[in-house]
């Protein structure tokens, strides 16, 4: 089941999201933070960053649940600028690494490109690490890819840092 949050749900899940959170930067996932990452603060993160965001209307936060429990995440941030009002960002798309490959990442986005369009967001923009199985997902869903930046950020294991690319979806 897919579901927007607001700040009564928000509460409700946030134990789930802090796994999720951690759970998927223990995996390798380049999404802001690097290792070690204890879950106190990919708790953090929820209750600082996100749970604002929630509250004042700024961000729609959407969860995938099953049997109860919040398995996947993702974020739609609607530009804030007086020039960019048809804009959005996606971030965080999140799976649980022992939920992926049932298609929930892919439920996810769907749910957040209805609340898009409700929006009147016509631009979808996000950034991924170019080598990260989830750019292969964005371009199935339809999304282009605008460019490269080499060495934007660091690799989770390894001393060394990794391109990202950034892609967009128009949808209109």
């Amino acid at each position: 089941m897919i579901s927007c949050l607001d700040e009564s749900g928000f509460d409700d899940a946030l134990d789930d999201l802090t796994d999720i959170l951690h759970a998927c930067v223990q995996d390798g996932a380049s999404i802001g933070f690097i290792l070690p990452f204890p879950a106190d603060q990919a708790r953090a993160y929820w209750q600082n960053r996100v749970r604002p965001e929630v509250q004042a209307g700024a961000l729609d936060l959407f969860t995938a649940r099953d049997q109860g429990r919040v398995l996947g995440t993702v974020q739609l941030i609607p530009a804030a600028m007086p020039n960019q009002p048809h804009r959005a960002d996606v971030a965080k798309l999140l799976v649980h690494p022992k939920a992926r490959r049932r298609g929930l990442g892919r439920v996810l986005m769907h749910a957040l490109e209805i609340r898009a369009a409700q929006l009147g967001r016509t631009l979808l923009v996000l950034d991924t690490r170019s080598t990260d199985p989830s750019r292969v997902l964005y371009q199935s869903l339809g999304f282009q890819i605008a460019g490269e930046i080499p060495n934007f950020c660091r690799n989770p294991f390894e001393d060394r840092l990794e391109p990202t690319t950034y892609m967009f979806k128009n949808l209109t």
